[in-house]
């Protein structure tokens, strides 16, 4: 939020400059994320008078205009403004200004062979305004020669303050001052209480059908206004604070919202049609809004209407239909208390981030609603004229009668200060709590944020001084320390090490995704209530919605090889279970005139990635089997599940072309680190064996649907002792092979313990195997 020093004066009696302010912000917790003053960029800028305007010689739209500086003899310039004239004061910037408006540096140039030794500025070009249609008009009697800032009163630094979502009492610049004040930095001055003569009952009738969305709508009409341009005060304050003017009715209704933090509405009376009711929209109900685009309504959204239709989204922005202009007479103001999970729900589902939205959605003050509404029609009424009626008030914000329990003891327990009881009090006492002589402090309507005893002694620490807590280092044991972390903590750390040793990236993307994202993978069990945006309502099922973002990101930005892998938590009905998400998208090897073409990732790339996985986090992977298909997300021929017994421990394969039409072919695996078993005790060390070991290659004929999976486990058992590995390294079909057959030769390592094999050994060891595979149907090939 950007605060005009002014602003800000307007509200607290201090001396102090911006910088005093934004270091007092800064202790007291508030987070100043800039301080600019306009007047830095204009200072070269000085007032200068036209005393001659004659004809350019060789244009027929330009001028040679004679220009008093302040400063020596009169400086030849050339203009094409159409109001430049002899005798205009106006702005003037000379040779080596930068004009802001326009990026430019200035230099003596010459233009249509007439030399032009400077400037005459529009507020466009000084980024004062939006007008470019002629240079800038400033009063006769303006002192020729000044800098043009400083007689302007445009040095007013804005000081830009981060808001954090728990201090919606400074989304308003009141409630800033507030803070300061109580740090002794000024005096806080009082609201005004207008006194308003009512002089006619309120025209517009007032209901409420949807008390939970809207429990309170106070209203005021004022008849008979001039809905002109605002004052030049109120114009200033708005443009240094980010907004743009648009009329004095609108204008005051921003002036709320920024100063006070109290968002209002103004509706044009003779656009209405009946009374106006805060109710639940109605399906197939549109508004067009004030930002020019249209939404369609649902039921859970808060909407004011008349008998004909929506014309405000309640809390969030008004309609164009009712909305005031330069010919509205007679207005009615609406000062509403809206329910902040409606508008955040609200604003999420529609996709509008407004000025109002942010204010509500944090919660408003629900005690400022009748004062704020009688504050801005007497101020509608004394800068746009007009008579007020009688206020109406339907329903009742709510009251936050909150009294907490404080001991001054918890200041020191909690933060190591030493503040006295006394002084406790009178810091809370400024920050507008109220303290009874039993200890019990009354928490006041605008700190929704202060629940408890630790929230008073952060408001009292906040007063004294973040950096007044000192830095106290935790206490620690003698000696080495000791490992501290979990098994599964040191399960994810073996397995985060694995797969970034064989090349991949690891990643860190959202817990929750949108709904159609977790649609696609099963769907979500679990929701969040309030949720940054409709895309992140859903805890994610899966690792791999996140991950498939991100490759389809890095894919879109010029990667061709995208390896990324997750380790984190995946929320389903039966609660929260730990999970590693990988997946490889684009090219496995890149083309090279060694190797051909480039090759994508397939399913067996993934199952390689998952079993490394696996065993890096000791699950007996010599002992897994395969399952297929894989879940509904894959492709149904090319994934498949690795189980250990009955216990799925990972899933693998392509993923289903319907998630991947942007992306291509994309291999994934999903390991759930919660259903390895603990491993029982340390593995044996590595022994080298003493005697050399030997291979010897089998070609079986086999039916075609039998996996090479059941073939290798077949060949492995057939003496458990002396088969040390056996790997498939060949598949054929084609000559040779019969229809419905399938040829696998597979590699046998035989490792001998005592002895060296003899040609006898050998034999049987090779009759064994093919007896083996015999039991499933597979032949020895000639």
């Amino acid at each position: 939020m950007k605060m005009p020093l002014s602003w800000l004066r307007r509200y607290l009696e201090t001396d102090a400059d911006a910088d005093a302010v934004a270091a007092t912000l800064t202790r007291l917790g508030l987070e100043v994320e800039g301080v600019e003053n306009p007047a830095d960029r204009l200072r070269p800028f000085i007032v200068a008078r036209v005393l001659e305007a004659a004809p350019h010689p060789d244009a027929a739209k330009l001028q040679v205009l004679a220009v008093d500086t302040g400063e020596g003899a009169p400086v030849q310039v050339v203009c094409g403004a159409p109001n430049a004239r002899a005798g205009l004061v106006g702005v003037f910037a000379a040779p080596g200004v930068h004009v802001p408006g326009i990026d430019v540096t200035l230099k003596v140039t010459a233009i249509r062979g007439v030399e032009s030794r400077g400037m005459m500025c529009s507020a466009r070009e000084l980024e004062l305004g939006d007008d470019h249609a002629g240079i800038i008009e400033l009063p006769a009697d303006a002192p020729v020669g000044q800098p043009y800032a400083a007689w302007a009163g445009l040095d007013d630094p804005v000081i830009e303050v981060a808001i954090t979502p728990n201090r919606q009492d400074c989304m308003g610049i009141y409630g800033i001052a507030r803070d300061l004040a109580a740090a002794g930095l000024g005096t806080l001055k009082p609201l005004p209480k207008p006194s308003i003569g009512a002089s006619f009952p309120c025209p517009v009738p007032i209901a409420i059908e949807d008390e939970e969305g809207c429990p309170a709508f106070f209203a005021r009409a004022i008849r008979g206004v001039r809905n002109g341009p605002s004052p030049p005060w109120l114009q200033d304050l708005l443009r240094k604070a980010g907004l743009r003017p648009i009329s004095v009715l609108v204008d005051i209704t921003n002036y709320f919202s920024i100063g006070h933090g109290r968002p209002l509405h103004v509706y044009d009376i003779a656009r209405l049609e009946g009374g106006l009711v805060a109710r639940r929209a109605r399906p197939g109900e549109t508004i067009h809004a004030l930002n020019g685009r249209t939404y369609a309504l649902d039921d859970s959204m808060c909407v004011i209407a008349d008998d004909r239709a929506v014309h405000d989204i309640g809390g969030i922005m008004g309609g164009e239909e009712s909305g005031v202009s330069a010919a509205t007479t007679d207005v009615l103001i609406e000062a509403a208390w809206f329910s902040p999970a409606r508008i955040g729900a609200t604003g999420r589902a529609l996709g509008i981030a407004s000025d109002a939205r942010a204010r509500f959605e944090r919660g408003v003050d629900p005690a400022f609603v009748a004062p704020a509404l009688d504050m801005a029609a007497a101020m509608m009424q004394d800068l746009a004229g007009g008579q007020i009626s009688d206020a109406v008030h339907v329903g009742a914000p709510p009251v936050l009668d909150r009294r907490i329990s404080f001991d001054p003891q918890a200041t020191r327990r909690l933060s190591g200060l030493e503040i006295a009881a006394a002084e406790q009090q009178a810091i809370l006492e400024r920050l507008g709590f109220s303290v009874a002589g039993d200890g019990v402090v009354t928490v006041p309507s605008w700190r929704r944020d202060v629940e408890g005893p630790a929230d008073l002694v952060e408001e009292i620490v906040r007063m004294v001084g973040l950096d007044s807590v000192a830095s106290v280092p935790l206490a620690r044991a003698e000696g080495v320390a000791r490992p501290t972390a979990t098994p599964s903590q040191r399960l994810e750390r073996r397995v985060r090490r694995a797969l970034a040793a064989r090349g991949l990236d690891e990643a860190i993307t959202w817990s929750f995704i949108g709904e159609a994202e977790a649609e696609a993978f099963g769907g979500g069990e679990w929701r969040v209530v309030n949720p940054l945006s409709a895309e992140l309502e859903v805890m994610r099922p899966s690792l791999l919605p996140g991950l498939v973002a991100a490759a389809r990101r890095n894919l879109a930005r010029g990667s061709t090889s995208v390896r990324l892998f997750e380790l984190g938590r995946r929320y389903l009905g039966d609660g929260e279970q730990g999970a590693v998400g990988l997946l490889l998208a684009g090219d496995a090897r890149a083309r090279h005139w060694k190797t051909g073409k480039a090759r994508s990732f397939d399913g067996f790339d993934a199952k390689a990635e998952a079993l490394a996985a696996l065993a890096a986090a000791g699950a007996p992977v010599e002992r897994l089997t395969v399952r297929q298909p894989g879940p509904a997300w894959y492709h149904p021929g090319r994934s498949g599940e690795l189980l250990l017994g009955k216990a799925v421990l990972a899933a693998f394969g392509e993923l289903h072309p319907k998630l991947l039409d942007d992306i291509g072919v994309a291999a994934a695996a999903e390991i759930f680190l919660d259903r390895i078993p603990a491993s029982r005790g340390r593995r044996a060390p590595y022994q080298p064996a003493a005697l050399q070991p030997v291979r010897r290659d089998f070609a079986f004929l086999v039916p075609e649907t039998l996996p090479a999976e059941a073939l290798l486990r077949a060949v492995e058992g057939a003496d458990k002792a002396l088969v040390a590995g056996v790997e498939l390294f060949d598949r054929f079909t084609g000559p040779g092979v019969p229809e419905g057959k399938v040829s696998l030769a597979v590699g046998v390592t035989l490792q001998p313990r005592e002895r060296t094999l003899t040609d006898a050994d050998l034999a049987a060891l090779s009759c064994a195997v093919e007896a083996a595979a015999a039991k499933l149907g597979a032949v020895l090939r000639a």
